[in-house]
């Protein structure tokens, strides 16, 4: 059986980190027109001032999954083995890497039940670990013998044709969108 690696963060579910970073910066944030890669580089300098303040914050509470995402990995798990590979710890351990890691937990096992919790991997490293494909909003995931997928999302979305050719991979822009891509083969 061919397995898959599917991020959590940008993948899966948003998480509420915007919403916090919102709170903390007293503005909306539009994720598509921002100048950073990663949000957090939006409170550079300010990072103590946040975490006193959001560190044992969870991510996750009432965080729904991606439209569509249920239903296709519960259709993907029929015929791949899947794994859900996520990293838990923040630069500069903004948000606790221990909650962080308890709270993502408890988000998989009851937003995807059909997935056992065996099958979930805590790693900062995703590149040391061998799939047949990766399904990540991060294209530095990806692996050279994986077939990849990149998921759409606001720190990807200028990424070209010419890119991905070059990453041995190919977008797709959600849920549906990917069962297109590995179901109906």
């Amino acid at each position: 059986m061919k397995t898959i690696m599917v991020d959590m963060d940008g993948v899966l579910c948003n998480d509420n980190f915007t919403k916090f970073l919102e709170e903390f910066l007293n503005r909306k944030i539009d994720l598509k027109n921002e100048k950073f890669y990663h949000r957090q580089d939006l409170i550079k300098g300010k990072e103590d001032e946040f975490r006193a303040k959001y560190q044992y914050e969870n991510l996750y509470k009432n965080v729904e999954l991606y439209d569509n995402c249920f239903e296709v990995l519960e259709k993907l798990s029929k015929k791949y083995k899947i794994y859900i590979v996520t990293a838990y710890v923040w630069d500069d351990f903004i948000i606790s890497p221990s909650y962080n890691l308890r709270n993502k937990f408890e988000f998989l096992k009851e937003k995807l039940p059909f997935i056992s919790p065996n099958n979930y991997i805590f790693s900062q490293n995703k590149k040391i670990m061998k799939f047949d494909i990766r399904i990540d909003d991060r294209p530095y995931n990806f692996s050279e013998d994986s077939y990849n997928i990149l998921f759409s999302s606001y720190n990807n979305i200028k990424i070209t044709k010419e890119e991905l050719d070059e990453l041995n991979a190919i977008r797709a822009n959600d849920w549906k969108h990917i069962e297109e891509i590995l179901l109906n083969d």
